[in-house]
């Protein structure tokens, strides 16, 4: 009966807001301590970093076995990817910092910590799903990216060599410098380059641009934004499982309106 109490008490208390509002605190206090290593400080300082450190450690340890005892059923509680990650990053979190050879390792999972944000924030764990989700549409809109890319950079391979043979001397080059085009990095240099041994090769940029930058950037936000609407009509729908619905209504009415029927019949 006590236990029963006693995980009804972290139950409350890890869906508690304050508690969640306290432990994204904690996390941001967490990211801006990591950012605060990167610069030189005196060694008193650095000791306080190292102890707040230990401190913040040991505080997301609590606050993973708080998770933990608040589950009713302490398996499922290893069902669900989120609660693997928060405790991996915490346990690897208690690695030594200093005097150790995985001391490098120490510090760039405590940068991942920054990380947990997304398990605690619903809003952010359904952005990330939704483009995890719209990767397998994405795969097809990336192959025929790069089909669009490989044409024009053998195009600009064959026509531009001669010009300026950095930028376009082949075709793994001629690659990087339509990245380079595509994203609007000093892209002109280069059309202005070339349009004076070939004047019209303005063409030849203009359209890459429309079907890069324009047609395919569209694509890519379009399903992404598709993926995010579903996902959330799904969550909206998962919450709300338990209310009525207007078809559920609508036949209770119905019901409603046979059995007064019924009774002024009988009248």
């Amino acid at each position: 009966m006590k236990a029963i109490q006693l995980q009804t008490k972290f139950e409350l208390l890890r869906s508690n807001k304050a508690f969640e509002l306290f432990v994204i605190a904690v996390i941001l206090f967490s990211a801006l301590l990591v950012g605060a290593k990167t610069y030189d400080m005196p060694s008193t300082v650095n000791r306080i970093t190292n102890i707040l450190d230990w401190l913040i450690s040991a505080f997301f340890l609590v606050e993973i076995a708080i998770r933990f005892l608040g589950e009713k059923n302490k398996l499922h509680f290893f069902k669900s990817f989120w609660n693997c990650f928060d405790t991996l990053i915490v346990l690897v979190s208690l690695m030594p910092l200093e005097n150790s050879d995985t001391a490098l390792i120490a510090r760039l999972v405590r940068v991942f910590r920054v990380l947990r944000m997304i398990s605690i924030i619903p809003e952010l764990r359904l952005l990330l799903i939704s483009l995890v989700k719209a990767l397998p549409q994405l795969g097809y809109v990336m192959l025929l990216m790069f089909i669009i890319f490989y044409i024009y950079a053998a195009i600009g391979s064959t026509l531009f060599e001669e010009i300026n043979p950095v930028l376009w001397g082949d075709i793994t080059i001629s690659l990087l410098t339509l990245f380079r085009v595509m994203t609007f990095e000093d892209w002109t240099d280069v059309m202005y380059e070339t349009m004076e041994v070939y004047p019209l090769s303005w063409l030849f940029y203009l359209s890459f641009i429309f079907f890069t930058a324009f047609a395919f950037l569209n694509m890519v936000i379009g399903i992404v934004v598709n993926v995010m609407e579903e996902e959330n009509a799904k969550a909206y729908r998962e919450a709300h499982q338990d209310e009525p619905t207007i078809e559920d209504i609508a036949a209770h009415l119905h019901r409603l309106e046979h059995k007064i029927d019924n009774i002024s019949n009988k009248r």
